[in-house]
């Protein structure tokens, strides 16, 4: 069993902070939302402002958008082309998708100075990232309605756990400490 521990110690060490760093933060997370009465239908700030920030892109393409707030449960409604199109819940923020991203990044260690400048700017790639997806969700949807589940519950997901794949694969190549380090010839 020993030598299993040994063997594997590296994988179980990744594991462990990447455990706790997830927990750590998911309870932050879950106490910032504790915050707001979801039987008061009230939405939390961070859901407000993609919610907003989606809506003034959609606006470019539409000067009949807008948000509204939902009375009948806690989200805010996004219109377009003065339709309601979608509505934007805590779960459609992304900040779940960074603290994955984030406990990753972490786990699978780096110098301090770039594992913060990574988490930074990759948290906030992710985040702008989200809210083009929540736009341009909005645009499908308006054109291809019948296409609903496929475009919201597959292709749409895929950009942004394809993104925070994609940008975990060039952590763990170019920054962490288990990248390659070129040799001199």
């Amino acid at each position: 069993m020993k030598e299993y521990l040994v063997q594997f110690k590296p994988f179980l060490l990744f594991l462990a902070k990447f455990a706790v760093c997830y927990l750590l933060l998911t309870f932050v997370y879950q106490n910032y939302l504790n915050q707001f009465d979801e039987k008061k239908m009230e939405v939390d700030g961070f859901t407000h402002l993609v919610a907003n920030q989606s809506q003034k892109i959609l606006f470019l393409f539409d000067s009949n958008s807008h948000t509204a707030i939902n009375t009948k449960e806690a989200s805010v409604k996004l219109y377009y082309k003065g339709e309601w199109v979608a509505r934007i819940i805590e779960g459609c923020n992304a900040l779940s998708v960074i603290i994955l991203f984030v406990s990753f990044v972490i786990a699978f260690k780096g110098k301090v100075k770039a594992t913060l400048l990574f988490i930074l700017f990759g948290s906030l790639l992710v985040h702008v990232f989200n809210v083009f997806r929540i736009a341009l969700l909005c645009i499908a949807l308006d054109n291809f309605p019948e296409y609903d589940s496929l475009l919201h519950d597959v292709v749409f997901p895929l950009v942004i756990y394809g993104l925070v794949f994609l940008l975990w694969i060039i952590w763990v190549n170019k920054y962490s400490f288990y990248a390659e380090i070129p040799s001199e010839k």
